[in-house]
């Protein structure tokens, strides 16, 4: 039988950002919203939908030889498998996220110490239990099946609860008084799977693509004509990844720039280009960025 990459894709919040991570990346997963086994246009690879929260547990015990999941339930199981690569994005957007410590906005809590003695839900219960513990502060830490942002007051005093905006948390009336700790996804796998060189050049594979695909994302590339006697006030403008490619035109009083920068500083250098020389100026995007 051909080898077979066994692939955890993280299942719920994650789920869908992460198959379209993967088709920037350039495969195409196809999950029907009832089978636990989505298909994949690699016949090495074979995807299983995991809760996030259980991905390191079965990375670990080698039902999985790799899988995508926070760093944040890694940390928590405290298991001993592998971070292959970072991937930094989640639900909503491109950034790490943050489990903060929060209390009701109308409470006198102003920091972790002042929660001596009460009642913390979370669904991060040993990282938790852990922070406290750093910091002296007898607490009861209680696991939170969700909703976690409902139970204060009545429930519980204070809650540890995952945010990339803090928007929810601000609805429910609750302010943040610390982060206990910052997450971003990782590509795991296990130390046996790392060990066989089949499997661990395929991990590596998938590691450098999707890398590449999230460096894209806030990148673009930019190619413009100028002529030589410009080229020098041109290139004072360009910031970029690497030095630009400067390539020969068919009038030998003109050159091609091709090069990378940020999507965000596009729209300052792209009107300075142009009064520096630039002429036949094109932004586009790219798919990939592999350094």
């Amino acid at each position: 039988m051909a080898d077979k990459l066994r692939l955890g894709i993280p299942k719920g919040s994650l789920q869908d950002a992460t198959i379209a991570l993967f088709k920037r990346a350039g495969w195409n997963i196809y999950a029907d919203g009832r089978s636990y086994f989505p298909s994949i246009d690699d016949t090495e690879i074979e995807c299983m939908l995991i809760r996030a929260q259980e991905m390191a547990r079965y990375v670990d015990h080698g039902v999985l030889d790799a899988g995508l999941t926070g760093i944040d339930w890694v940390v928590e199981s405290g298991l001993d498998v592998a971070s292959v690569t970072t991937l930094t994005y989640a639900k909503q957007s491109r950034r790490k996220v943050r489990w903060v410590l929060a209390v009701p906005e109308s409470s006198n809590y102003e920091k972790a110490e002042d929660l001596e003695g009460k009642i913390i839900a979370t669904e991060l219960v040993e990282t938790s239990k852990r922070y406290f513990a750093a910091k002296g502060v007898n607490v009861k830490v209680e696991f939170s099946w969700g909703a976690t942002e409902v139970k204060p007051p009545m429930l519980a005093d204070a809650i540890v609860e995952v945010t990339e905006t803090g928007s929810s948390l601000k609805a429910n009336h609750l302010k943040i008084i610390d982060t206990v700790m910052e997450s971003e996804t990782h590509l795991i796998a296990s130390k046996a799977a790392l060990a066989d060189a089949w499997k661990r050049q395929k991990i590596d594979q998938i590691a450098t693509m999707l890398r590449g695909a999230i460096d894209a994302q806030a990148q673009v590339g930019l190619m413009l004509n100028v002529k030589r006697d410009n080229l020098q006030a041109v290139l004072a403008v360009l910031p970029a990844l690497n030095s630009p490619t400067i390539s020969q035109l068919s009038d030998s009083e003109w050159v091609a720039v091709n090069t990378i920068l940020e999507e965000r500083v596009a729209r300052d250098v792209i009107p300075r280009l142009k009064a520096a020389g630039g002429a036949g100026i094109v932004e586009y995007p790219l798919n990939k960025v592999v350094l």
